[in-house]
């Protein structure tokens, strides 16, 4: 059987098909449909859209790879993590752009703070009007993240990831999809039946599955393509 995932990036498509499909990397074949690299400066606002096609391996085949796979993975998180210069360098890339970011911004002023933290960039912002830069439930947020993430590696071989939150909006909205998942469990137990959220992002589905994974009496799945994959919060037999 094969099923087929998008992402923003090539290993968020292949995480969220193994998440939806319940399996480790090693029991499934991946073939990239479309690639992160086709993309020119001119597209670099656009969202970024990932798709892979996952081909579930024979049960054979996942036993004689098992213990391969172990050593790749190790090897391929090593080989990834971007060095202490190339952090650097996009470190100053991006207070570079923010510092011009934030003088065009209407409004109050806004300030920033960069900072790294597991080789990973967290930028912090905030301001006084900061709503219209986090958007209907952080579509504008996750889109301004992408371009960060665009502009850190831009011109470098090493890749760096870059997580940006404005006025502690994660934190909330996490707080949030986290008491949403309680309530939802709750109806289903109830009711005795399934229901389907509306559409939401990886990161906010990731949340509340997070959430009811240990919980006895509901699981969670997803459906759909992206961007209106959604997550559905179903009774366990």
């Amino acid at each position: 059987m094969a099923y087929i995932y998008e992402g923003k990036t090539t290993n968020e498509a292949i995480e969220n098909g193994l998440k939806d499909l319940k399996v480790s990397k090693n029991q499934v074949e991946v073939k990239v449909l479309e690639s992160e690299d086709k993309r020119s400066f001119f597209s670099i606002l656009t969202p970024r859209v990932v798709k892979v096609e996952l081909i579930l391996k024979d049960k054979k085949d996942v036993k004689e790879n098992k213990n391969a796979e172990k050593e790749q993975v190790k090897s391929h998180t090593e080989k990834h993590l971007p060095s202490d210069e190339t952090l650097e360098e996009a470190m100053n890339t991006l207070e570079k752009f923010l510092n011009d970011f934030v003088k065009l911004l209407p409004g109050k002023e806004f300030t920033y703070n960069v900072r790294t933290e597991n080789k990973v960039i967290l930028v912090d912002m905030d301001g006084e009007d900061r709503g219209y830069l986090i958007g209907y439930r952080g579509d504008v947020l996750n889109s301004l993240q992408q371009l960060l993430n665009n502009i850190a590696n831009k011109n470098t071989e090493e890749k760096t990831k870059v997580l940006l939150n404005i006025g502690g909006y994660k934190e909330k909205r996490e707080k949030d999809l986290q008491n949403l998942a309680d309530k939802i469990a709750g109806t289903v137990i109830k009711t005795k039946k399934s229901i389907t959220l509306e559409p939401m992002t990886s990161y906010e589905r990731k949340i509340i599955h997070s959430r009811l994974q240990g919980n006895d009496k509901v699981f969670t799945h997803s459906i759909g393509e992206e961007p209106n994959r959604r997550l559905v919060v179903s009774l366990k037999k």
